[in-house]
């Protein structure tokens, strides 16, 4: 945002920000957008910060992230396994041929 402010600040062009009253217009609106815009910043590293640590915890205890595996995932793979058709896999499964291969591919 800063290099967005600075870029039309060069160009003479100002910024007016409706909602909050703010404007780039002179040294002083230039220096409240840019000390704003390092505050969302140094927030946005904190949420991120606060996030991974969340994740590393939950990692820690266990959870499992991602999307869960497809009922039939057992029964696939044995049927794999048996050497049958995927025309018959799929028939007696009801998985997708993308869902096949990929557990083919495990």
């Amino acid at each position: 945002m800063i290099n967005i402010v600075d870029g039309c600040y060069r160009k003479g062009i100002s910024i007016r920000f409706l909602e909050n009253g703010l404007s780039t217009e002179g040294t002083m609106g230039k220096m409240v957008i840019q000390i704003l815009a390092a505050v969302a910043e140094a927030e946005r590293e904190r949420i991120l910060e606060r996030t991974n640590d969340g994740r590393i915890a939950a990692m820690a205890a266990g959870v499992k992230f991602g999307r869960k595996p497809h009922p039939a995932t057992s029964s696939v793979l044995s049927l794999i396994e048996q050497g049958l058709s995927i025309k018959s896999i799929q028939d007696k499964t009801g998985i997708s041929r993308a869902t096949y291969f990929r557990l083919k591919k495990s």
